[in-house]
């Protein structure tokens, strides 16, 4: 097999040869098929972003589409032959109140994000250093989503899954429920854009697509259709938050904030002011600065503030679900195809992503 193996943080990064693994206990090895590539993994890999990666050589990626090709034992539920989604999120199923969890090929998790990190998590992430940029990974079956009756749809665009997966799981947290209007904080980006489809595909009335790029904003509505609405924000919080309550035709149910490293506060207070009473804002993105709370308005309108990190274990399926009954279209997305001894074009590429964009190497 060929696998892109990087040595240490900030060390050399390269292509090289290895021996196809044989699967260990509640592990299955997956020939990969495509791998989506984050915008910016080249910073996780140079080590400017602070990730705790695994201590010695490993293989990165996170999601993936692929064919089993071995189980280990303990595994009930994979067979060869099965076309799979891969997750990196590998949380451990131990009777502890704060199990440990990674994100596989990325980082470790702790109670501080990339912090704090226990002896345990270091121990899964020992155990489970290797992610999807390579021709076949060696992973948990429990990171493993069959996707039966999607033989129709190519490995590139169900590489997509990757992508709608994380808003997914921030709209089940905030318990978005079909007919209720969704507000979503950075719809331009490249989970953003995802959250808007996604929460049409979860029945949401309307959606209000809030963001600062008009062009992007643009292509969402056409993507999305007439229960669309975009909003351009304008950094005034009262401003922007009278405009939102004005597009959701009153005022929102949930808001999804997936604005990565904001150095202001500004759109997502603006989200929360748009919430009716008993509406849920769920944080997904990340701040650089401290978010003030209006306890009084907080308090009057029963409103919540929900902190999510990823997705329930059964929520692949759940939006592989989306995909199989025709809600969700993966053909929505712009795929740009790179082969993986490309990757480092493939990088330069995903760092460009806006809005619905998605970069994906193939073997």
């Amino acid at each position: 097999m060929k696998a892109w193996r990087l040595h240490g943080a900030g060390g050399e990064f390269a292509f090289e040869d290895r021996v196809v693994p044989t699967p260990g206990p509640g592990g299955a090895v997956v020939r990969i098929e495509a791998a989506p590539v984050l915008s910016y993994m080249r910073k996780v890999l140079d080590g400017s972003l602070g990730y705790a990666l695994p201590a010695g050589t490993f293989t990165p990626g996170t999601n993936g589409v692929g064919v089993v090709e071995a189980v280990g034992p303990g595994v009930y539920h994979l067979q060869p032959g099965q076309r799979v989604a891969l997750s990196p999120h590998h949380l451990v199923d131990e009777r502890v109140a704060a199990p440990a969890q990674l994100l596989i090929g990325l980082t470790a998790m702790g109670s501080a994000r990339f912090g704090a990190l226990d002896a345990a998590t270091l121990a899964l992430q020992a155990d489970w250093p290797d992610g999807s940029f390579a021709t076949h990974a060696h992973l948990p079956a429990a990171t493993m989503t069959p996707l039966d009756g999607l033989d129709a749809v190519s490995p590139e665009q169900l590489a997509g899954l990757g992508k709608f997966i994380v808003p997914y799981g921030g709209f089940l947290r905030g318990g978005l429920v079909a007919g209720e209007v969704a507000i979503v904080n950075g719809a331009t980006g490249f989970y953003g854009a995802a959250g808007v489809l996604v929460a049409l595909a979860m029945g949401a009335a309307r959606v209000v697509a809030a963001g600062r790029d008009a062009t992007q904003l643009d292509a969402l509505a056409a993507a999305g259709g007439d229960r669309v609405v975009t909003v351009g924000l304008s950094g005034d919080v009262e401003q922007d938050a009278a405009a939102l309550r004005d597009a959701a035709d009153g005022s929102g149910a949930v808001a999804l904030d997936m604005v990565g490293r904001a150095t202001g506060a500004e759109s997502t207070l603006a989200s929360l002011k748009a919430l009716g009473r008993g509406g849920r804002l769920v944080l997904m993105g990340s701040m650089t600065v401290p978010l003030p709370v209006p306890v009084g308005e907080m308090l009057g309108n029963n409103w919540s503030i929900l902190g999510n990190f990823m997705y329930p274990k059964d929520a692949m399926a759940r939006l592989a679900a989306l995909v199989r009954a025709g809600l969700l279209d993966l053909g929505a997305l712009n795929v740009e195809r790179f082969t993986l001894a490309d990757l480092e074009g493939a990088m330069t590429a995903a760092a460009a992503m806006r809005g619905l964009d998605l970069t994906v190497v193939t073997p």
